[in-house]
């Protein structure tokens, strides 16, 4: 039993030295071990090199621009002395991971070759796209990177502002992630307006080239001002229609047009045409004395406050411009208009969480703390009424 073991591995040896394209296999083993160890070595010494701070501002794009923020906050300097670098921040430590992300940065020297922001005006111009795209990786990843410095349960919530440890423990108890509440940490935070801006300005260019035609229906762009009649024979201000009413066009005359726009009216409340029953959502706002314009249809009574309402039609003269035949862009700029005006300091609540007429107390509560105009708040609470938990396909 004994010798044939060292039989077998006799002929074992014998087959690692037996020649192997002009080498013993031995030796092309041993070679090609010592191959991976010093490709692995190389390879890791490499991807080490690309995660140091000198090599991620050796590129101007870099250095003049994100780094001189990041040298202002406190990831940078600070009294504990601890320093948070680039990869700390946009680099995973798990090996997976981490190459991924390295494959993913081809991306960007793509982009470093054909100068895509390689002035500070170029840099300012794509700025919000990248700071988007950074954000959503750390959302996705419940901010990974952030968790291997910061937890909360090494927080010591007693120790904290009180304002900040309401807001940490709050954001504990509901799941949310670091980036939801603290954009702009260490940059310079992007101008939030300039998406919506631009999908507002897409719509407007769209809705000009349009051409309304009897039949057809359309959708408010922004509140307009309706007569009673044609303007041309003394018609007089009458109301108006607010953002994103839909109204059926019954005839053109030159550059006005009349339309039909329908909804409800609350028993008592006559200068209001709201888009649905027991729902506070603003479809027209008539003057004193244009209320006769309201054609009342069926009524039912509502069972949770036993107001009754009735079907309303108004037929009115509105200029034949700001409208649109696709209501989906409208909605699309809505949801960017949202985003960036009440997900920048937290996390904005889905807008099928609330009802649609809890939405005008809960926006108006947070209304201190948003930079829009009056028409952009109009349309926004419009928008998140249309898709409250309690209106189906709005």
């Amino acid at each position: 039993m004994e010798s044939s073991v060292l039989a077998r591995l006799r002929k074992f040896w014998g087959w690692l030295w037996s020649p192997y394209t002009g080498l013993p296999l031995a030796a092309v083993l041993v070679a090609g071990g010592i191959g991976g160890v010093l490709f692995w070595g190389a390879f890791n010494t490499a991807m080490e090199m690309t995660n140091s701070l000198e090599f991620c501002i050796s590129c101007h794009e870099m250095r003049d621009n994100v780094y001189q923020e990041y040298k202002q906050t406190v990831h940078f300097k600070n009294a504990s002395g601890v320093r948070a670098i680039c990869s700390d921040c946009h680099v995973p430590k798990d090996w997976v991971h981490k190459v991924v992300r390295k494959i993913q940065a081809s991306n960007e020297l793509f982009h470093k070759v054909i100068g895509t922001i390689d002035t500070k005006e170029k840099f300012e111009a794509h700025r919000l796209t990248m700071a988007q795209r950074v954000w959503d990786t750390m959302k996705a990843t419940d901010s990974r990177e952030c968790r291997n410095c910061h937890s909360f349960t090494a927080m010591h919530f007693e120790k904290q502002r009180p304002e900040a440890a309401k807001r940490m423990q709050k954001a504990m108890a509901d799941g949310d992630t670091c980036i939801d509440c603290h954009k702009g940490i260490a940059h310079k935070m992007p101008d939030m307006t300039s998406g919506f801006k631009s999908m507002w300005s897409d719509i407007v260019a769209s809705a000009s080239a349009l051409s309304p035609q009897p039949g057809d229906t359309y959708y408010t762009l922004t509140t307009i001002g309706f007569t009673a009649e044609k303007a041309g024979e003394g018609g007089r201000a009458a109301g108006r229609l607010l953002a994103a009413t839909p109204v059926e066009v019954l005839e053109r005359d030159g550059d006005q047009l009349k339309v039909r726009a329908t909804g409800w009216r609350q028993e008592n409340v006559d200068r209001v045409v709201y888009a649905r029953a027991g729902k506070r959502i603003f479809v027209a706002a008539l003057s004193p004395a244009a209320t006769d314009l309201v054609s009342s249809g069926a009524s039912q009574t509502d069972a949770d406050t036993g107001q009754v309402w009735s079907e309303a039609t108004m037929d009115v003269w509105i200029p034949a411009r700001d409208l649109t035949d696709n209501v989906e862009p409208l909605w699309a700029y809505g949801a960017e208009l949202y985003g960036a005006t009440c997900a920048t300091c937290h996390t904005a609540p889905a807008a099928n969480h609330f009802v649609a007429n809890q939405w005008i107390g809960t926006l108006n509560s947070m209304k201190q703390n948003i930079s829009i105009d009056t028409e952009q708040y109009r349309f926004l609470q419009k928008y998140l009424q249309m898709h409250a938990a309690d209106i189906a396909g709005h």
